[in-house]
């Protein structure tokens, strides 16, 4: 555990070390590009060679490290963060599936880097500045708009990916000249760093895809979606909640100067003197020099537009003094103007002579936000009100250049958050759950081959999950639980297969018990039971009864055909030896054997609770000298009717009863028993099972020789 922890430290350090010096790869030649004013960028190299070679998250917080480092001496570097994480993951990408074809990687890396730069980086300086970032560059681009009669945009990008295709081309072979110097090792290292279990392969990882889409929502689209939600409404918030205070503190602002501005202007005005302003305008004296101190006003104070003096009356409001940019549009002294909808709601304190909140309205004079100071006369009586207006419709602009700026800076960090959530998600919860998965259920499908089982075990414990926490516990436990499962399932098989021994050897006493009061039945139940297996085999390979004979089906009857004749325990031997032919009352009592045999059977079906194979050792003793074509006994059962078991038995008896001696007749010849085996297809026997045995003639003749010599 110690060593483990201190290769992982080692390996983190490595990381950090190799994140850093990409990082300074990128900064210090973009500081000299600034410094000597070139028009090149120059801050790309770092991202490439260790995006290339440790992945596309370390790309991309080299990109995202390197802009937030480049803003400290060049501003609008924040910018074009999006850009450089672009660049970080075609790198990446290229890093990881251009190996066998290397120069079309080559080319993908230098004209992916030159489009983002050129096309992406046009349209931001564009959207931000209005022209390009370089003073050269912008130049010529007005130059081919002028002379070529280019449009201005067109005529950008041009200039722009001339640039990038230079800046890039250096920056491409810079990096590809690096990542040549790196060690083999060291790149083996930092391509397997995430990983917190053993490095799966892309085929593997593709298995893995494959098995978890399924159409469902896999753990990994929960957690791409949650990611990705996370993220964007952050960055929804986070430039909502901006915008919304840097309004509040300009509103603020602008409405403490608007009212300075009307505050100080309703002290320079001589409240005695309003009316004889207002009857005879400015040729009254004073007048003109009371204008020049208001303009001073209005000149001094911070977003102050409109400053004016007005009189208010019944019809309207009329103009005292008008201080507008443009003088040709500013009021006379005595004219009226109607009041705006905005200000009719404070129209009763206005006449009342008191004082007003600022107000922002858009109406004749734009977005603007109003403050009015009233100018009192030498009794306290307000006579007019002095109003400056702070116009508020720049805000628009800035509002939308504030929110491409963010959305520019946040581009890039939105793209590292969201690549680092899908990392951690992907290397401590997907890859590490899908892997125990896949193995689990290659567990599970193992069945009853125990090596099968016991390589799964292995491959288990070599996936070396360390994650350091739940799913690592999850790991350890499951890999318990497998070993132990495997142990379990080698005794549960050895204790089955010593019970399968008892019981093989228990029927095989049972039957050899039957055989020795039989003196005709030499080798009968070993005989019956090969042939019963050959029977079942040759119906399975022709495709007959397939959904009945499964393996076990096939195990269950042949071990237990030695009990078709168990019931023979119960005929006596007079009948049972009797060296002629049977009269019909002692063939009468030789027939009871069958049902004799399913008593005894179903006896002990009832002592083990009804195994299996023990079931159709049942039907083999009760029904084998049943015919197809109903004509049998003991119940005239017909056709399908008929266990299989005892169809096929009915074949296999027949036959060893005809090719072997018996007290009254000798063996008949393989070819006259097989004549008659034939000639019962379809009357006495099962046509399937007659036609498979006799395609198994070679293996028909095996057992003759081995039970009857040559």
């Amino acid at each position: 555990m110690g060593s483990a922890k201190t290769a992982k430290r080692s390996h983190i350090s490595v990381i950090v070390i190799t994140i850093v010096l990409c990082v300074l790869l990128n900064v210090l030649p973009a500081f000299l590009a600034w410094f000597f004013d070139l028009p090149l960028y120059l801050d790309t190299a770092g991202t490439i060679v260790c995006a290339g070679i440790a992945g596309v998250l370390p790309g991309i917080t080299v990109a995202v490290a390197t802009n937030v480092l480049c803003g400290f001496f060049n501003g609008s570097s924040m910018y074009y963060v999006f850009i450089n994480v672009m660049i970080a993951m075609c790198a990446a990408w290229i890093g990881k599936y251009g190996k066998k074809k290397r120069k079309a990687a080559l080319a993908f890396m230098l004209v992916l880097p030159v489009l983002f730069g050129g096309i992406v980086g046009t349209l931001f300086q564009w959207a931000l500045l209005g022209r390009l970032q370089f003073a050269d560059a912008a130049q010529m681009s007005s130059y081919l708009t002028e002379a070529a009669g280019m449009g201005k945009i067109s005529a950008a990008m041009i200039v722009n990916l001339g640039i990038n295709l230079l800046d890039k081309g250096l920056t491409v072979l810079a990096a590809i000249f690096i990542i040549r110097l790196i060690p083999a090792a060291k790149k083996e290292l930092l391509s397997v760093y995430g990983w917190k279990q053993k490095p799966l392969s892309d085929e593997e990882l593709k298995l893995l895809t494959k098995k978890s889409d399924d159409g469902s929502y896999s753990l990994k689209k929960r957690m791409s979606i949650m990611l990705v939600t996370a993220v964007v409404s952050l960055t929804l918030v986070m430039g909502w909640i901006s915008i919304t205070l840097y309004l509040e503190n300009v509103r603020r602002d602008y409405a403490a100067s608007a009212q300075g501005a009307a505050d100080f202007a309703a002290e320079m005005v001589d409240a005695s003197r309003i009316d004889e302003y207002l009857r005879l305008g400015k040729g009254v004296p004073g007048y003109l020099k009371t204008e020049e101190v208001l303009r001073g006003i209005r000149k001094n104070s911070q977003g102050v537009k409109y400053l004016y003096v007005i009189k208010l009356k019944e019809d309207g409001c009329y103009y005292v003094f008008d201080l507008e940019a443009d003088d040709t549009t500013a009021y006379q002294p005595g004219d009226r103007a109607d009041f705006e909808k905005a200000f009719e709601p404070y129209l009763p304190k206005l006449f009342a002579g008191e004082e007003i909140e600022p107000i922002e309205s858009d109406d004749i004079s734009g977005w603007v936000l109003t403050a009015y100071s009233p100018i009192k006369d030498a009794n306290g009586v307000t006579v007019a009100y002095a109003g400056a207006d702070v116009s508020m419709q720049y805000l628009t602009g800035y509002v939308r250049d504030f929110l491409l700026r963010v959305l520019f800076i946040f581009s890039g960090f939105f793209v590292l958050i969201l690549g680092y959530g899908l990392w951690v998600s992907g290397y401590y919860l997907i890859y590490p759950i899908n892997s125990m998965v896949a193995l689990t259920n290659s567990f599970m499908q193992g069945g009853d081959d125990q090596e099968v089982l016991e390589e799964n075990v292995k491959k288990m414990n070599a996936l070396e999950i360390r994650t350091n926490d739940e799913v690592e516990k999850l790991y350890h436990a499951i890999c318990t639980m497998a070993g132990d499962t495997a142990e379990k399932m080698k005794e549960i098989r050895h204790y089955a297969e010593a019970t399968s021994q008892m019981q093989n050897g228990l029927i095989i006493t049972m039957a050899d018990m039957v055989e020795n009061r039989d003196s005709d039945t030499g080798a009968h139940v070993q005989k019956t039971s090969a042939y019963v297996r050959i029977i079942l085999e040759g119906l399975r390979d022709h495709g007959y009864y397939t959904e009945k004979l499964t393996d076990k089906y096939i195990s269950d009857v042949e071990m237990s055909a030695p009990l078709h004749d168990v019931g023979k325990i119960n005929i006596p031997d007079a009948v049972l030896n009797k060296p002629g032919k049977l009269t019909d009352e002692e063939y009468a009592i030789m027939k009871t054997h069958t049902t004799a045999g399913k008593k005894i059977i179903e006896r002990a079906i009832n002592t083990i609770n009804g195994e299996n194979y023990l079931k159709e050792a049942r039907n083999m003793a009760a029904y084998h000298h049943e015919r197809w074509d109903g004509k049998g006994y003991p119940e005239g059962l017909k056709g399908e009717v008929i266990p299989l078991s005892a169809r096929v038995m009915a074949v296999a008896d027949v036959f060893d009863a005809l090719a072997s001696p018996r007290v009254y007749k000798p063996a008949f010849s393989l070819e006259k028993s097989l004549e008659i085996i034939t000639e019962g297809a379809g009357g006495q026997f099962d046509p399937r099972c007659v036609e498979v045995f006799l395609d198994s003639l070679d293996e028909v003749k095996k057992i003759l020789r081995k039970f009857h010599g040559a």
